[in-house]
């Protein structure tokens, strides 16, 4: 401030020695200096110190051997003999008196009224008056500041203006802190001086004075200062002030600054504290303080701070320029740097095209320093920060000298490569800086310069991303009108968020589409670009990827007849962990571009796909175990990426099929036996342990399984895997010692030779072949599946059975596909195995039923038939996939054949084809589960020798689960798998059943429509105590059996009724009550529409059927016995006069009904009775039936009783 000049301030020498207490640096200053101290120098001197050191007694002589020279000392040392207490008492009643309204400003009780000015006042007064002239000024001034609400003033005082008495007031003033500090608190007083002439003078000593007050000094002004500084006389005021105590300490003029930012304050402040310690180092190579403090305010990540700061820059570009203004000042010091880091030749003159051609490539003219490159990186993100965030309206200086960096050429280093992207993109956002056709012409040369020098530079530098990319990447945008992703890219790489108006680069879009990059040489450059080596998401920046992904997208490569085919396959070939984010985006632009052309007038214009010999490259070597796959030249990457184009390119042919039709354009599709090549299972399984690193083609993996190759994605699978990949197995493997035995595919085979005689061979070799992983079984899975007919034999132990199956279903988690063909070929009959042609991956999907016309041992041995029931599942959902992929690929017949009919001038139903074909579909796939069923349930009936023993005879507990039978715990006798004893559950029969219910139970869940088909296709009536105890999912058949009730044929009716007897054991629910209600009201009603035979047939198996119902649901007796009684009156009637005896039957029936629970009627003798039921009259039998079901009514309410 002006009203300061040629005042002596406090140096930073003298602040430092008082921070210290060093006396022998306060003896070294000078009078002038030393006055200003004397305040605290004299209190140090007379009070009674709390160090009562021998240190501090010898530095308090030398302090009062200093002062014993001043003349000024007397009168502060008077100033400190005044009664303080009392002082302050006074002092307090006057800030009472001065809060109650109608005091006027005059009246008080430290002083009374004056007689002549202040001034004159003060210089006739005694020390006493003295400080209670001056602190009934301070107190005055300090009570308007907190009345003022914040609004500056500027208050006129005698005392603070008059140049004569400044010294002694200062003395005064810092005597009243000091002894007052309760009633005069420093804060206070700082804030009250700013508001007095010469203000920032008294704070700078009053602060030097108690110099352990400066930090607090300076946060209380910061709090209370405005947002914007320069906006306000006050402000001004303010920051002069806090300029003046940081001249005065300079070591803490950065920690200032900080709270300036933190409370967002007095933004020019912070900037003219950091213009004030920068001055020194402007020619400095490194970057400076003042980018580095303004680019993080500007791009630091509090947005709060950025927009405070912001708000600075554009008010204060409002103004006039001022050269005193803070802003004016921090430009000028930014461009005094800008223009020091100029290459030294450059100029604003632009050569001509023969002064450019002179010059050697790498140095070329105005080339920046290697030194200088970074501090201009930093100028440059500086600059488009204050343009782009802050609103900086650059002067044509500005602009000049920005063109002319912007347009250097730095040397062949990482660093220059940033500096170029920096520029290219800051042009881009900032096009206005480019406004004469020499400064146009500048552009387009440096432009020429950079797509000339981008592999030397790439190659030089030895970065992976280059400015080439970005320079063909922004091309191909432009040329597609992508405004907004250029905008975003210039976004990323300039690393703030820039309000960019697509209306703005309407100049360099016309630049680089006429000029530069037109499409056909952007195309035809872009093939030429090399690929990423080992590309991965660790690599930043703009790559080829991204220029090829964006000509895709466009069809700029079919439209211009291009092949990006090699580039893309090698581009796959070449990549690596963490898995690049524009990999698979690229992949599927690829695909789309392969099956749909770029416009229908030219149906050709599409690119080609990836060769069947290029995909069986990649995956060479991938199958035959660890040590063979360490051979392999491809990375899992890309591996997996090839496996997604695969599938996803299977899966788009399938989705476009109607749409290729109709253009009649048919896309080669990858063959079956390449496919059969491949180990998606091993791959996938790969795949999930790298899911953190692959990204998301983990995910998309599975979805495009679960679609084309559901029979890879059973649930059973996945649970193996977590048995197989557990902990316990992980625990086996680390035991089995490094030089453990290996054996040969030869000696497997020998010992499967062996096994009828000596199987102890062949369980040593499995048992160490369970302790291998699953890619190193890998190579023992061909000898395992062709032998696995030799288990069929009798006498081979269950041990070896069980270890084989466990084996099997190890090797099924990494090469599922080949293993079964090789089971099912290997579990042929011995009649069809000397067929010289084996059945295919595709034979087994046209007919799974293939896998159940197996050797019949297998139905008989349980580990190889979990083997074959899970490879059963697996092709009826493979074929179902199959069908769906065959329907789709055939569906352009029908498309041929709608656009023949349209053709003709006929009318039709266009959608009645694919209809009927789709129902062809279902009701083949239908038939084929059905088959299934019918052939599994065969499969649990016994044969005549287990009819013979009693195997599988035994009923099965009422709630049997599949789970109580664990295919993992043999039996307690090791015993053959053909063998088994009849006296026990657990024998092999009633295991294989449970296997078969287990597999059943999951096919009625995934699809109840198979149930309701299977039921109503019917089977034999001695397996429906097994179906509903085994099956769980057996409740579903109460929501047909109504309907199976009302089908025609008597067959079907009689099995609803046995099957509801046993589901109504089974199932005790209030929705079995209401069926077995229908169910014997339907009996009633055949009885009276069935003829005599009929009749008999009916109720002959049916009849026992009530007992079941009266068992489960007691409310039906009396509806059961009334229907016995009408069916045994209806057989009495008929055979009346045949028997003489049948009177008295009915006469018992009739009995049994009304008093069923009294004394037991008369029956008859045993002989009597054998010779009465061997009567050959069906009516007689039936009534003999009759009466046995009452009496099984009867006996089971007593027992239950």
């Amino acid at each position: 401030m002006s009203d300061c000049e040629g005042f002596q301030f406090v140096s930073p020498f003298a602040f430092e020695a008082m921070q210290e207490v060093n006396v022998v640096r306060l003896a070294a200053l000078s009078d002038p200096e030393l006055r200003l101290l004397l305040p605290c120098l004299v209190r140090m001197a007379l009070c009674a110190p709390a160090d009562q050191s021998q240190t501090w007694a010898q530095d308090k002589k030398l302090i009062l051997r200093l002062l014993s020279g001043v003349e000024a000392v007397n009168s502060i040392v008077a100033l400190l003999s005044v009664d303080f207490h009392a002082l302050e008492q006074d002092a307090r009643k006057e800030q009472q008196l001065r809060h109650k309204p109608g005091v006027s400003n005059g009246d008080g009780i430290l002083v009374s009224q004056l007689q002549h000015g202040l001034t004159l006042e003060f210089e006739h007064s005694d020390p006493l008056r003295r400080l209670r002239l001056v602190l009934s000024e301070l107190l005055a001034i300090m009570n308007k500041v907190s009345d003022s609400n914040g609004e500056f003033f500027l208050k006129s005082s005698e005392l603070f203006e008059s140049p004569v008495y400044l010294e002694e007031v200062a003395d005064v003033l810092c005597i009243l802190q000091a002894e007052l500090p309760s009633l005069l608190p420093i804060v206070d007083v700082a804030e009250a001086l700013l508001h007095v002439r010469n203000g920032e003078w008294f704070l700078c000593l009053l602060v030097s004075n108690v110099p352990d007050s400066f930090n607090e000094v300076c946060r209380g002004l910061i709090k209370n200062g405005e947002r914007q500084d320069e906006e306000s006389p006050g402000g001004r005021r303010r920051t002069e002030a806090l300029r003046q105590l940081c001249r005065m300490n300079p070591s803490q003029a950065l920690n200032v600054r900080a709270m300036v930012v933190e409370q967002c304050h007095l933004p020019g402040l912070g900037v003219a504290l950091t213009l004030d310690h920068t001055k020194t180092d402007a020619a400095d190579d490194a970057v400076s303080n003042l980018v580095s403090f303004i680019s993080g305010l500007l791009l630091g990540t509090n947005a709060k701070v950025r927009t405070w700061f912001g708000m600075f820059i554009r008010n204060g570009q409002q103004r006039k320029k001022e050269s005193s203004s803070v802003l004016w000042q921090m430009r000028r010091q930014l461009l005094l740097e800008l223009v020091a880091i100029l290459p030294r030749s450059r100029s604003t003159h632009v050569p001509n095209d023969n002064e450019v051609d002179t010059e050697q490539p790498p140095s070329g003219y105005s080339g920046l320093r290697e030194e200088r490159v970074v501090k201009a990186s930093a100028l440059l993100r500086l600059y488009c920060a204050l343009m782009g965030i802050a609103g900086l309206r650059p002067t044509d200086e500005e602009a000049e000298q920005l063109l002319q960096l912007m347009t250097s050429r730095p040397p062949a280093t990482p660093a220059g490569v940033r500096f170029v992207s920096l520029s290219f993109c800051m042009l881009l956002a900032f096009s206005t800086l480019v406004s004469t056709p020499e400064q146009e012409q500048l552009t387009v040369m440096w432009l020429s310069w950079m797509i000339k020098e981008e592999e030397y530079f790439e190659s030089a530098a030895g970065v992976t991303a280059s400015f080439g990319e970005m320079l063909l990447l922004v091309a191909m945008y432009f040329h597609s009108n992508q405004l907004s992703a250029i905008i975003e890219l210039v976004c990323s790489t300039l690393g703030m968020k820039i309000a960019i108006k697509p209306g703005s680069l309407s100049k360099m879009k016309t630049i680089f589409t006429q000029e530069i990059f037109t499409e056909q040489v952007v195309t035809a450059h872009a093939v030429r670009v090399p690929v990423t080596s080992n590309l991965s998401a660790s690599i930043t920046g703009f790559l080829p990827i991204h220029c090829i992904y964006q000509l895709l997208r466009s069809r700029a490569f079919t439209k211009h007849k291009v092949s990006i085919k090699d580039w893309i396959y090698k581009q796959l070939c070449e990549t690596a962990t963490p898995l690049h984010a524009q990999l698979l985006p690229l992949i599927d632009v690829y695909i789309n571009s392969i099956l749909t052309p770029a416009s229908k007038a030219s149906p050709e214009a599409t690119n080609q796909p990836i060769t069947e010999q290029e995909i069986l490259n990649v995956f060479q070597g991938l199958t035959g175990g660890d040590g063979n796959r360490s051979r392999t030249r491809f990375s899992i990457t890309s591996q997996l990426l090839v496996l997604y184009y695969i599938l996803s390119y299977e899966e788009a042919l399938l989705i476009n099929t109607k749409s290729l039709a109709l253009m009649q354009k048919k896309p080669k599709s990858y063959s079956a036996a390449l496919m059969d090549q491949i180990p998606i299972k091993y791959l996938i399984r790969q795949a999930r342990g790298l899911q953190q690193e692959l990204g998301g083609l983990h995910s998309a993996l599975l979805r495009l399984l679960a679609t084309n190759y559901p029979h890879l994605c059973m649930v059973e699978d996945w649970i193996c895997e977590e048995e197989v990949t557990g902990t316990v197995p992980l625990l086996r493997r680390i035991l089995l010692p490094n030089n453990a035995k290996q054996y040969s595919q030869k000696q497997l085979h020998e010992a499967f030779q062996m096994v009828p005689s000596s199987p102890t061979r062949l369980m040593q070799i499995l048992e160490h072949l369970s302790l291998l992983s699953a890619s190193d079984l890998i190579l023992y899975a061909e000898v395992l599946t062709s032998n696995m007919n030799q288990l069929l034999n009798p006498g081979i132990p269950r041990r070896v059975l069980q270890t084989v199956s466990n084996l099997w279903m190890v090797l099924n988690t990494v090469m599922p596909r080949r293993l079964w063909v090789m089971t099912v070929n290997a579990l042929l009959p011995s009649i069809k195995l000397q067929r010289q042609q084996k059945y295919t991956q595709n034979d087994l999907m046209i007919d799974p039923l293939i896998v159940l016309r197996c050797d019949r041992r297998v139905y008989r041995c349980p580990p190889l038939m979990d083997i074959t029931l899970h490879m059963l599942n697996g092709y009826l959902l493979a074929s179902k996939a199959y069908l769906s992929a065959h329907l789709k690929e055939t569906s352009d017949h029908d498309s041929k054949q709608s656009q023949t009919i349209t053709s003709l001038g006929l009318t039709g139903p266009a959608e009645a084809p694919e209809v009927t074909r789709e129902e062809l579909k279902n009701a083949l796939l239908a038939a084929q589960d059905s088959a299934a069923v019918q052939i599994l349930l065969e499969v649990c009936m016994p044969n005549e020798e287990e009819k013979t023993k009693g195997c599988g005879s035994e009923p099965l507990p009422k709630s049997i689960h599949s789970s109580e039978l664990k295919k993992d715990e043999p039996p307690k006798s090791l015993s053959s798998c053909t063998e088994g004893t009849g006296d026990s559950l657990l024998n092999n029969l009633r295991e294989v059943q449970c296997l078969i219910c287990c597999l059943l139970h999951q096919m009625f869940i995934a699809d109840p429509n198979i149930a309701k088909l299977v039921h109503f296709q019917g089977y034999p009536r001695e397996l429906l105590q097994l179906t509903v105890a085994g099956i769980p999912s057996m409740h579903i058949c109460l929501d047909f059996i109504p309907e199976l009730l009302a089908q025609p044929q008597l067959e079907k009716q009689i099995f609803a009724i046995q099957l509801l007897s046993y589901l109504c054991t089974q199932y005790a629910l209030p929705k079995s009550l209401s069926v077995a209600r229908l169910a014997i009201s339907v009996m009633g009603t055949l009885l009276t529409v069935l003829t005599r035979a009929k009749r008999f047939t009916f109720f002959m198996p049916t009849l026992p059927c009530l007992v079941s119902f009266c068992q489960a649901f007691p409310p039906l007796y009396d509806d059961v016995t009334s229907l016995l009684v009408q069916i045994g009156q209806v057989c009495a009637s008929d055979v009346a006069t045949k028997a003489s005896d049948m009177d008295p039957l009915v006469a018992r029936l009739q009995q049994l009904k009304e008093k069923p629970h009294c004394d037991k009627p008369k029956v008859l003798g045993k002989h009597e009775l054998r010779r009465e039921r061997t009567n050959s009259d069906p009516d007689m039998q039936l009534c003999y039936r009759i009466e046995d079901t009452f009496m099984e009514i009867i006996h089971s309410t007593a027992v239950g009783v």
